[in-house]
């Protein structure tokens, strides 16, 4: 069965390989991007462009660009990775990547949970940065700190949406070729891409609010 899914931050990457799988198997995706590229423009999506969910304004635009649509999917896919450590703190990047990687998902997700279909999904792309459990080497303290955040908050919307029939899915992709890592990796893109789409068909109310790795394997918090 078709489904509409929303895919936020599909512009380039792993966004944009879960659009192209998506779309190509039948299903309707909106696509949002700050700018888009013409990789994106290429597919056969729902370009939504000009939308900065660290913003409110950014997530007014996308009320508003969704307001007819019956979500079935939605997965924040959009994130930023900094470099701090003890002997280069920088607390202004600190704060601009919990803005981006916690505050955005958990903000755009109650946002458009008018929006949600019965029985929909939520993807959250987290990082392995994030688990407290499996921090061996340190640094990298505003991505690990947001994506530890992103964590919490995802297994809170697991619990409090169950209720409602929604789903929550904490999902590490994987070392992957991307210009976040750059290009540096195990995989590709459309790689992991393919691993997270089958994770989100995976999805249901009894693995909800699980923190796996897009292999399937489940990790430490």
């Amino acid at each position: 069965m078709s489904q509409n899914i929303v895919i936020i931050g599909a512009n380039r990457g792993i966004g944009l390989e879960m659009a192209r799988i998506w779309s190509q198997r039948g299903d309707t995706v909106y696509a949002t991007c700050r700018s888009p590229s013409k990789e994106l423009e290429s597919l056969d999506v729902n370009v939504i462009s000009g939308v900065d969910v660290s913003t409110d304004e950014g997530i007014g635009k996308l009320q508003q660009a969704l307001r007819d649509v019956r979500i079935d999917l939605l997965y924040h896919n959009a994130g930023i990775m900094r470099d701090e450590n003890l002997e280069k703190m920088n607390y202004d990047t600190i704060r601009e990547q919990f803005e981006v990687n916690t505050l955005a998902p958990l903000h755009t997700t109650v946002a458009l949970l008018d929006r949600m279909s019965d029985g929909g999904k939520v993807g959250l792309m987290t990082s392995r940065m994030g688990s407290i459990a499996d921090n061996d080497s340190g640094g990298r303290y505003g991505y690990r700190i947001s994506k530890a955040g992103l964590n919490a908050a995802g297994k809170s919307l697991a619990e409090d949406l169950k209720s409602q029939g929604l789903a929550v899915a904490i999902l590490h992709p994987g070392f992957v070729q991307t210009d976040m890592t750059g290009h540096n990796g195990h995989i590709k893109p459309a790689e992991a891409a393919e691993r997270l789409v089958q994770r989100m068909d995976e999805l249901n109310l009894d693995n909800t609010g699980t923190f796996r790795h897009s292999d399937g394997s489940e990790l430490p918090w």
